[in-house]
């Protein structure tokens, strides 16, 4: 039987657009470099910012695909549950962003303004009112480690590792390929088509042949393209992880320091993170960075007596030179598309992206514009949003 398309990569946005196609009745192989526990999406915190009014964004493309895409994970969510009976977590905890005095708390006023422009729900709350919506902050309050924040009631989590679990349970009930460990070491190009894929994998050496092609795999995207003449920055950006385990949950809600977070999870855990570290395709994690994690959840939420660190990690995202991610038809390659660079937003990002290649693929007009998410698109300075800008704040902030 003749292959519709293979995916190369197998990581949320791979597996997300393998379950729309082959609900399209299309055949679908995964090519994943990697199992789903060295994805950056499994390694994730799963933190969901909240969503603005799209009309008051229709300039912005990145924060129009993550409202869509955010529509989108609500229907995903229910679907996934009656196909999989797995349930991804995906629920508005709420979230507080947090600062003492000084630059950090200005900055939150910013942010405050510019939530109430997206018409998001927001509300600033003075010290002490912090502690009465959270009051494991109450001793950080008192110290006056936390002076002032913001609210966002809509701030949402999901658990990554059962949403990833739940895509792969849906894809193989749908007809989706998976093979796990399989890396592409060469693409066969002609008469401006890709014609086949050398792959290799623990049981051999094999070409895999399509009639289309979707490039999503990640932080390795951009040497991939660079094989079939395309330039896109998808350089690998590390994130670690330390997973505590408490007798009893203490938070209610996500709490923001600058670019550090806690995340509470139902079963009592809580999720310290992260970095940001432009170290090239290195997992491992840090012993003094882990130690820099911890201690900001102590300053936070005091010396949580009885706490172990149940585990850590780190996962490398796909870096943006603009912020953008790059999805799109590959210049040139008639069969080819693109769906990498989405940096920290990929996991809410993945359910749009997915239907937007569907689309492409069926030579549908998506249903937003595509154009500045252009693969090969000329990119200008770096943006707010960009993989330079926020690991050069995230060093000045440790």
């Amino acid at each position: 039987m003749s292959l519709d398309c293979c995916i190369i990569g197998g990581g949320i946005i791979g597996l997300s657009i393998a379950r729309e196609l082959a609900g399209r009745g299309r055949s679908v192989r995964v090519l994943a470099r990697e199992g789903r526990r060295e994805t950056a999406s499994w390694a994730a915190a799963g933190i969901f910012p909240p969503v603005p009014d799209p009309a008051a964004v229709a300039g912005d493309a990145n924060a129009v695909l993550t409202a869509w895409s955010d529509s989108l994970h609500r229907h995903w969510a229910r679907e996934l549950v009656a196909e999989t009976r797995l349930d991804n977590g995906l629920f508005a905890c709420g979230g507080l962003h947090v600062a003492a005095a000084g630059a950090g708390l200005e900055r939150l006023r910013r942010d405050a303004e510019v939530w109430h422009a997206k018409g998001v729900r927001c509300e600033w709350l003075e010290a002490s009112g912090l502690a009465a919506v959270e009051p494991a902050l109450a001793g950080a309050v008192a110290a006056g480690r936390v002076e002032g924040g913001i609210l966002l009631p809509d701030e949402m989590r999901i658990r990554p590792p059962r949403h990833l679990e739940a895509l792969e349970r849906s894809c193989a009930g749908r007809g989706v390929s998976l093979s796990h460990d399989s890396e592409v070491t060469g693409i066969t190009v002609a008469g401006g088509r890709v014609n086949g894929l050398e792959v290799r994998s623990p049981q051999g050496a094999e070409t895999v042949v399509a009639g289309s092609y979707v490039l999503a795999a990640g932080a390795w995207s951009g040497p991939l393209a660079e094989s079939i003449g395309l330039a896109i920055d998808t350089r690998p950006i590390r994130g670690q992880i330390a997973l505590l385990r408490l007798p009893q949950q203490v938070l209610g809600r996500i709490v923001n320091r600058g670019l550090d977070y806690l995340v509470p999870r139902d079963d009592g855990r809580i999720l310290a993170g992260s970095t940001l570290e432009d170290v090239g395709f290195d997992r491992a994690t840090v012993p003094t960075d882990i130690a820099r994690l911890l201690a900001v959840a102590a300053e936070l939420v005091g010396d949580l007596a009885g706490a172990t660190v149940e585990k850590t990690w780190a996962g490398l995202r796909p870096g943006s030179a603009d912020g953008l991610p790059s999805i799109g038809r590959v210049p040139g390659k008639e069969n080819v598309i693109v769906a990498a660079g989405h940096f920290r937003a990929g996991l809410h990002q993945s359910p749009g992206t997915a239907v937007i290649v569907a689309d492409l693929l069926e030579g549908k007009s998506p249903p937003l514009d595509i154009g500045p998410f252009a693969p090969g698109r000329a990119i200008g300075p770096p943006g707010p949003a960009s993989t330079a800008t926020l690991v050069a704040r995230a060093a000045a902030e440790r």
